[in-house]
């Protein structure tokens, strides 16, 4: 019997943030129960299904300027599978007194002296604090995964440890080497900040990575995703995964991509198929998830990815 996917909006204020960039537009999307009553109907609102409920919650953190919806095929897919699936788009500060679409960067406790001591990352708390609330009790926001594409893998690694209900993180095209912009030294790979399960998911074309190198003071050739597996992380006994898809590129989790904003100009043409990419990484994904939230044995990944474990 497949499920029905359907889709709640929400908005938050995030604290310190500055008018009118203080406001993340949430959506949540969810196993629904079709009951065929007059409230569907006439709002379009369906309940969500008790039958599984309360529903694990996967908080998408995307790229930067990559607005929600590019992610949209993976919260429905997630969904799909008995996860409740949270996308959110938040306009706020950039750098250098730029704004655009984030997943929110705190750049004052990224640094040296500050690193460490708060989540990098001011939109997950205000998130998982609404999410609570919504949909009658069916979220359960103790079981909880972040799942962050560049920038917003990037955060997740950072602020993973502050949020006691993180059982799992998981990124896509994200590391944790530091900008020297921010008094790091060249090539400083910092610990990623997580006290759980982590998979680093990344394309082995990835032309945006390999195009930001010179923020970090780092050589051609430079690879922060093995580095930050290596480096980054504590040792959980076998639990962290890194997975390589093959023929990948940076943006090949986002669908569909949007040619008038982020970096895609940098990125290197991807060498498979988009939909067989989209099917590993939500197939990976739905395995560490199902593992790490529902405690469901893993099953075999997609041949298109190359794995390592430690």
């Amino acid at each position: 019997m497949s499920t029905t996917v359907r889709s709640r909006w929400h908005a938050v204020r995030i604290p310190g943030a500055p008018e009118p960039f203080d406001t993340a537009v949430l959506k949540v999307h969810y196993p629904a129960l079709v009951t065929g009553s007059d409230e569907e109907r006439l709002s379009g609102n369906f309940r969500a299904d008790p039958a599984n409920a309360p529903y694990p919650v996967v908080l998408i953190l995307s790229g930067i300027n990559v607005g929600q919806d590019a992610y949209r095929w993976l919260a429905t897919d997630l969904a799909a599978r008995g996860f409740a699936a949270v996308t959110y788009d938040w306009v706020g500060p950039l750098f250098a007194g730029q704004v655009g679409l984030t997943p929110g960067v705190d750049l004052a406790l990224a640094r040296p002296d500050t690193y460490g001591q708060g989540p990098t990352c001011p939109a997950i708390a205000p998130i998982v604090s609404a999410l609570a609330g919504l949909l009658d009790g069916a979220l359960d926001t103790t079981r909880l995964a972040l799942v962050g594409h560049s920038a917003g893998g990037t955060v997740a690694l950072q602020s993973a440890r502050f949020f006691r209900g993180c059982r799992a993180v998981a990124t896509y095209g994200a590391h944790t080497m530091v900008s020297t912009m921010l008094g790091w030294p060249a090539g400083t790979i910092a610990p990623a900040l997580v006290e759980s399960p982590v998979l680093l998911l990344a394309g082995t074309e990835d032309g945006v990575i390999a195009g930001s190198s010179d923020r970090y003071g780092a050589g051609s050739g430079h690879d922060p995703v093995s580095r930050t597996f290596d480096e980054a992380l504590h040792d959980r006994g076998g639990e962290h995964v890194l997975a390589w898809l093959q023929g990948g590129n940076h943006f090949s989790i986002a669908d569909p991509v949007d040619p008038t904003s982020a970096r895609a100009f940098l990125d290197r043409p991807s060498t498979v198929d988009g939909g067989e990419a989209r099917a590993a990484i939500a197939g990976i994904l739905a395995e560490f998830l199902g593992t790490y939230l529902r405690g469901e044995a893993a099953e075999h990944a997609s041949p298109l990815l190359k794995i390592r474990r430690r």
